[in-house]
């Protein structure tokens, strides 16, 4: 076709007269630059309030912990001297640090499996039953979601009392006492950590199903998927997001548990055989005296759960996952 009078064709098949693209000079931002710092301002005062309430205890946890600052230190009798890595290498020159830390990882680990699992099953079970048993099965979640640490486990601690807990004499075990053993002890705490943990989880990851297509779920079903296979093929990837924020929110609770184990245990069990880092951090810093230590214990906590956290992250990017 040729081409209208007055206006030449090149040969590439355009007119000369047809509009050219804008032109962005060197060094001018363009819209998404310019509004590229329009988000951090609208997070300024979060972060200003998150800087004041963690930036800087987390700062004078660590430099108490560089320092020996006991009750004379405290009380002005004596000035605090430098130490360096001194109290981290007491730390880790004692035997009974490396023993709490095993145990803290392994209870640790119990309560967030058990937590994850109880969640999710009854997240499941609300997307199957009617509204009036969904209903009270959510009241009586969040009432136990409600409850303070301490009244929990002091409930906890009747209801396993072996002069007037009604579970002995349901089973049948006399005067069995629950937190007389190491081990039936951490599993009294574990119920109790569950019991109060699961609601989160539960109530979460239930919102996450109920914004899954019901196509989806219907197309598994008439394949003959079962319940376990549409849990683990369909809805288990497609919840991946939700269960990396229950599961690291999870690990955190669960590897700073304190008041669970200082009530139900007596501060830690006899001869603290149930003591975890939290305990043991709270013993050395107030019982002793020794506020550097136990300083040097917090800091430790924190890089484990910093580093367990960041290895979980990178692992989920690596399978492809947008956190």
């Amino acid at each position: 076709m040729a081409a209208p009078p007055g206006r030449t064709r090149p040969a590439d098949g355009r007119s000369r007269s047809s509009p050219r693209p804008p032109r962005r000079r060197p060094g001018r931002p363009g819209p998404r630059g310019r509004a590229g710092g329009v988000p951090w301002l609208y997070l300024a005062p979060a972060l200003a309030v998150l800087g004041g309430l963690l930036v800087y205890p987390v700062y004078q946890l660590g430099l108490i912990s560089l320092f020996t600052y006991t009750q004379a230190q405290v009380s002005g009798g004596r000035p605090a001297t430098f130490e360096g890595f001194g109290n981290y290498s007491r730390l880790l020159a004692d035997e009974q640090f490396w023993q709490v830390l095993g145990a803290t990882v392994v209870f640790a680990a119990a309560c967030v499996l058990s937590t994850l699992a109880v969640g999710c099953a009854l997240a499941v079970l609300l997307t199957r039953v009617r509204a009036v048993p969904r209903l009270a099965l959510m009241l009586a979640a969040l009432g136990a979601w409600a409850t303070p640490a301490v009244t929990g486990s002091t409930v906890w601690l009747f209801l396993f009392d072996p002069d007037f807990g009604p579970v002995n004499r349901v089973l049948g075990l006399g005067d069995h006492s629950w937190t007389y053993g190491r081990y039936s002890a951490f599993l009294l705490v574990l119920l109790e950590v569950v019991w109060c943990s699961f609601p989160f989880v539960m109530v979460t990851v239930y919102a996450g199903i109920r914004s899954v297509p019901a196509e989806v779920l219907e197309a598994a079903s008439l394949d003959g998927a079962s319940q376990w296979r549409i849990w683990r093929s369909v809805l288990a990837p497609m919840l991946r997001p939700i269960l990396t924020v229950v599961t690291i929110q999870s690990v955190i609770w669960d590897f700073k548990v304190f008041t669970q184990i200082y009530v139900m245990t007596g501060g830690g069990g006899i001869a603290g055989q149930n003591l975890v880092l939290n305990v043991y951090a709270y013993q050395q810093a107030f019982a002793s005296s020794q506020y550097s230590l136990g300083s040097a214990i917090g800091v430790v906590m924190l890089l484990i759960l910093l580093a367990v956290t960041l290895v979980y992250l990178r692992l989920l990017r690596r399978q492809g996952e947008e956190l």
